[in-house]
């Protein structure tokens, strides 16, 4: 995992965007497989939907809020682990994935860059 590498502190690394952190397996909520964020000294930004079934919403917010000012949490709402979204919710796949790179983009921006040229 990209992740537990970068918790080893690999050079040119200056930052990680995770799309559905998979913080633990389907209808076994845990937050062990975030332990090693604490060690992870870069900006993370963490995008997840509200559906995912490998990260609770409410325990990957709780992890977020753990890692303090190193972590955003991005929330889709209504999407799943693919980032699929029922068709109630009115949004199509295109609106959702503009979404992700839009945010990825904003979050590279200020915070990856920032850190970056210090």
């Amino acid at each position: 995992m990209t992740s537990q590498a970068a918790a080893e502190l690999l050079p040119g690394i200056h930052g990680l965007a995770f799309l559905g952190f998979p913080l633990h397996p389907p209808g076994r909520p845990a937050t062990s497989r975030a332990d090693h964020l604490d060690s992870v000294e870069l900006p993370m930004l963490f995008l997840q939907g509200t559906r995912d079934q490998f990260a609770q919403i409410d325990l990957i917010s709780s992890v977020s809020a753990r890692l303090g000012e190193r972590a955003t949490l991005h929330v889709i709402e209504g999407a799943d682990h693919s980032f699929n979204v029922p068709k109630r919710v009115a949004r199509s796949v295109s609106d959702v994935m503009d979404e992700l790179a839009d945010t990825i983009v904003l979050w590279a921006r200020s915070s990856v860059l920032r850190k970056a040229n210090r």
